[in-house]
Order: structure tokens, then sequence, then C-alpha cells
């Protein structure tokens, strides 16, 4: 775990967040400065810098992410109207902060621009 890197952070408690959602080696905490409504940030607890260091992590934390991923926004009450599920990657996809992270966004209809 980097000593600066935020997310490491508040997996740690040192930090205070939203928990909506955590599993084992998953968590789920609202963003702080949200885009839509509903506006969740998923992270594995162990640090992976971005989606190009997926490999980083177990097979079996690959595929529980996505399971988790789906559940965050069941328990948002998004499966109906719908929603968006993105990550980004370095300096270009503005990442800023650089663990992984995905966003779960809903509540309203979002733009089709991004």
């Amino acid at each position: 775990m980097p000593d600066d890197c935020l997310f490491c952070r508040i997996v740690a408690g040192e930090i205070p967040a939203e928990v909506v959602r955590r599993s084992d080696g998953l968590l789920a905490f609202r963003d702080i400065s949200p885009k839509a409504p509903v506006h969740v940030l998923v992270i594995p607890e162990r640090h992976v810098q971005s989606l190009a260091g997926v490999t980083g992590l177990t097979q079996a934390e690959r595929s529980d992410m996505l399971a988790f991923i789906a559940e965050v926004a069941t328990q948002e009450g998004l499966d109906e109207s719908g929603y968006r599920v993105t990550t980004n990657h370095g300096p270009d996809g503005q990442q800023s902060v650089f663990h992984l992270h995905w966003h779960v966004l809903g509540g309203t209809q979002l733009s089709d621009s991004m």
C-alpha cells in the first residue's frame, strides 16, 4: 500500500468514507463529488494502480469485482432505469486517484457524451 494513496487510506480506515457495501477484498463508497444522483466508487482493497495493472489481482478478485459492481447497482436501485459503469486510466483518461476504481453512476438520464 503506497502511503500517499487516498483509497488505500480509506480502506485502512484512516480517512472516513460513506461505505455502501463491503465484501472480501472489495469496497464501495459514495463519491465526495458526485456527477449523478447516485455516484458510488468501487475499489479493490488491495492496491492496483489502474485497469492496466489488473493482472496484479487474483482471478477470483477480478471476477468477484464485476459481480460486486452489479450488486452495488442493484442495492442502489439502478437496475430498472439503468446505469453507467466506467473507469479511467492515466492522465489522458482523467484518472485522478491512481488506485483502480469503478464509477457506478445513475439515478437520472445520463449524458450521451463522456
